[in-house]
């Protein structure tokens, strides 16, 4: 008889069973809290990075819409601050103003830096600068002539010396210039406007307010050194380091709040002009814009001219499309746009009501005219120039002499009367489907008839006409003449 195992024995397995797994736990306990006591201390914190930009160049929307991204990811970043490095000579009024609208509402304070060496804040730049929440400069460069009429620069018209007073100097001692009451009314409201707008920010940085419409009234300019004297920069720098290592401590206002820059040894983190800006730099140049008009404007009229076409049509809309978008930034006449408009029109008609080139010359004229205007702005950088707008009106010569010559040669040519298609000729079988079709006659396609079908290439003559149909019998039957 086998032995009984006892029912004591199963019960001391479990216990075994069910130590082991309480053994089991409690080593993986211990491991997790080795680990845990093994961990390092926490990594002080990085300090924060300094966002640097670039404005480089004429300012426009693109220049706006690249420093607003930049300020934007600055933020983001949670930046110690911005370094803006600036080397313009100037650009459109509209886009500096909100240029400097984004840097004063900056929860991030801005640093200003004209560099390097040769660089220049001219015209809108000086604006800008006086907006930054610190203003430095580089040696050998220079600010200034910040006078509207020459946002585009030192070479915009109305480019005038400073007067003999201002040349003699003295802070106390006011500019002569359009703005005191030279120049006609809308450049004094322009100057005006412009004084008290550089004034309210240099009252707002703290910075020499005087020398600052003086720059707007008689076009003062000054170099590194004497704006530092003066009381127009806050500091000199050689480079980017020395620039942090000066401007670290110093207490700006940001949003009504002091805050002290901590800039010395921070990382540097370099933002460039993304896809979208680089676009965007393209087609808002004047001469790009201006070409995709025309393209745009030529391409639609080849496709009316040529229904069916359909790639000059497309590609018509999408150059206009563009061109419109990039009008829309630039600050465009309105009339020198209708002019150009007008004079392609007249170009255009002069296809399809010839007149001997009257309304064709009339609307190059105009076409012409329109071009030199089409830009309301004095900045050099963004008008149109000269050799596009000749290239542009040649073109379209070109096209109204083709448009000239088509139409004489076709005055020329032996016209086929429509009556040309008489009893007895013979006619060519184009197509044919059951007693109707199309025949050739006289060079001349016809719709014609016949009791008796007919097919394609093959000869008959004609009955007679109603109309524009004529009436046909094969070429095999006898035709009796009519009378």
């Amino acid at each position: 008889m086998p032995p009984r195992v006892p029912h004591l024995t199963a019960c001391a397995c479990e216990r075994r069973l069910l130590q082991g797994l309480v053994w089991l736990f409690l080593a993986a306990a211990l491991v997790f809290a080795g680990a845990h006591a093994r961990e390092p201390a926490a990594l002080p914190a990085q300090p924060a990075p300094v966002v640097v930009l670039q404005l480089q160049g004429a300012v426009g929307p693109a220049t706006t819409e690249y420093l607003r991204r930049g300020l934007a990811e600055a933020d983001r970043r949670r930046a110690a601050a911005v370094v803006l490095r600036i080397d313009t000579p100037g650009g459109l009024a509209s886009s500096m103003r909100e240029i400097v609208r984004d840097i004063v509402g900056s929860p991030v304070p801005v640093i200003g830096y004209v560099a390097p060496g040769g660089a220049r804040a001219a015209s809108a730049g000086t604006y800008i600068l006086y907006a930054c929440h610190v203003a430095a400069m580089a040696p050998a460069t220079n600010l200034g002539a910040a006078t509207p009429v020459q946002m585009g620069g030192p070479g915009a018209p109305a480019d005038r010396p400073a007067s003999p007073e201002k040349r003699e100097g003295g802070p106390d001692k006011k500019p002569d210039s359009a703005g005191a009451g030279g120049g006609d009314a809308r450049e004094r409201k322009a100057i005006n406007d412009a004084a008290a707008f550089i004034r309210g920010l240099a009252e707002l940085r703290g910075r020499n307010a005087q020398w600052a419409e003086d720059a707007v009234r008689g076009a003062a300019s000054l170099n590194a050194s004497e704006a530092q004297a003066q009381n127009v920069v806050d500091l000199l720098a050689n480079d980017m380091q020395d620039l942090l290592a000066k401007a670290d401590g110093r207490e700006v206002r940001v949003n009504a709040s002091a805050i002290p820059l901590a800039t010395r040894n921070a990382p540097l983190v370099e933002l460039q002009p993304d896809w979208r800006t680089r676009v965007l730099s393209v087609i808002t140049d004047p001469n790009i814009a201006y070409i995709l008009l025309l393209l745009g404007i030529y391409g639609i009229l080849f496709e009316m001219m040529n229904p069916g076409a359909i790639l000059p049509g497309a590609l018509g809309t999408i150059a206009l499309v563009t061109a419109l978008f990039a009008l829309n930034m630039l600050p465009v006449s309105y009339a020198g746009l209708g002019l150009v408009v007008l004079g392609i029109a007249l170009m255009a008609a002069e296809a399809f009501t010839p007149t001997l080139g009257l309304l064709g010359v009339a609307g190059l004229a105009l076409f012409a005219f329109g071009s030199l205007f089409l830009y309301d702005t004095p900045a050099a950088d963004f008008s149109l120039s000269v050799p596009v707008v000749a290239t542009a009106a040649a073109a379209s010569a070109l096209v109204l002499f083709m448009i000239f010559f088509v139409a004489l040669r076709a005055q020329r040519k032996r016209v086929v009367a429509a009556g040309s298609a008489q009893p007895g000729q013979r006619v060519e079988v184009l197509s044919w489907h059951g007693h109707c079709g199309l025949v050739r006659a006289g060079g001349e396609t016809w719709q014609a008839r016949s009791d008796t079908p007919l097919r394609p290439g093959e000869q008959a003559i004609v009955q007679g006409r109603q109309g524009l149909v004529l009436q046909l019998q094969p070429s095999d039957t006898p035709h009796k003449e009519q009378q």
